[in-house]
């Protein structure tokens, strides 16, 4: 069974956590990117960031080398912006028509997953949705949620009978 972690990340926290389920899972992994970034720091961030999730936009994406359509599983990871998953995904989701796979979902934040798992779920309908996990706080607690990434990622095995 070939394995895919899908994620975007603006801080490092997604990619931190997608990197070590790859690595854990044996998987290949896959960054979206927008052409156009965001900055990383001050207050602004968080205005374009809303602005972005608000206005439903949907960011150009820098070319994407690997065909989705040879990958039984794959594991999608997002921070959550405004109570949801990031425009860049939401631009994922609408070019690559996603269908008949097993997916596992999650999101990083350190508030709430808000609808997060629940609007990618619904992107994500033509598909099986195994499980989720959202995860709190990671760059405060990085061991902590390297080590339940880690033991996730054991479930996700098990779910999946590999």
């Amino acid at each position: 069974m070939r394995k895919l972690v899908i994620y975007y990340s603006l801080e490092g926290n997604t990619k931190l956590l997608s990197q070590t389920i790859a690595q854990n899972l044996d998987a290949d992994i896959l960054e979206i990117k927008p052409k156009y970034e965001v900055k990383r720091k001050g207050f602004m961030k968080y205005l374009w960031c809303g602005k972005s999730v608000f206005m439903k936009e949907k960011p150009e994406l820098e070319r994407i080398e690997i065909n989705i359509d040879e990958y039984d599983l794959l594991i999608i990871g997002t921070p959550v912006w405004a109570g949801t998953f990031t425009p860049a995904l939401r631009t994922f989701f609408d070019k690559y028509n996603i269908k008949n796979k097993k997916i596992f979902l999650f999101c990083t934040h350190n508030g709430g997953p808000g609808k997060t798992l629940e609007n990618m779920k619904s992107e994500l309908d033509m598909n099986n949705i195994v499980d989720t996990k959202d995860f709190v706080n990671v760059s405060k607690n990085v061991e902590i949620n390297k080590n339940i990434a880690e033991k996730w990622v054991e479930e996700v095995i098990s779910k999946i009978n590999v």
